[in-house]
This record gives structure tokens, sequence and C-alpha cells, in this order.
């Protein structure tokens, strides 16, 4: 069972309509909000990994394209 994860209050600023929009259908403003940061962050987090691994992904495709798959011989497919 996962433990608790302690909350912050917060303040955000939001347009006023979509607020009302989110209320009229009984959204959760709160976990709304956490759900599309939790987005904006891994979608942070993958951007800023490819970017630091970028050399090391296209020096192994080289290694690929010149001596193709390690081990080919071996696939029986």
């Amino acid at each position: 069972m996962p433990e608790p994860v302690q909350r912050r209050a917060t303040n955000v600023s939001l347009p006023e309509p979509l607020v009302a929009a989110a209320r009229e259908l009984d959204i959760n403003l709160s976990r709304a909000c956490e759900a599309g940061l939790e987005a904006a962050v891994r979608a942070e987090r993958t951007r800023r990994w490819r970017d630091e691994n970028q050399a090391a992904m296209e020096s192994w495709a080289e290694v690929l394209e010149r001596d193709g798959l390690p081990l080919a011989r071996h696939r029986g497919f």
C-alpha cells in the first residue's frame, strides 16, 4: 500500500470560464491540476533525458548502421 503523499496548499490562477465548466461537471480542480502538472513534469523530464542522451543515441545508431545488430546471426526470424 503506497504511503500518503504530503500535500502543499498552492494558489493557482485559472480562467474563470474553465473553472466554472469544471465545477459544472463536478471535476475536482486539485486532482485535475495535479494530473496536468504530473503530465507536464513527465514530458519535460523525457525531453531533457533525450537532449542529454542525444549524442549517445546517435552514436549507437551509427554503430548499428555500420555493423548491424549484435548477435543478428543467431536470430531465428
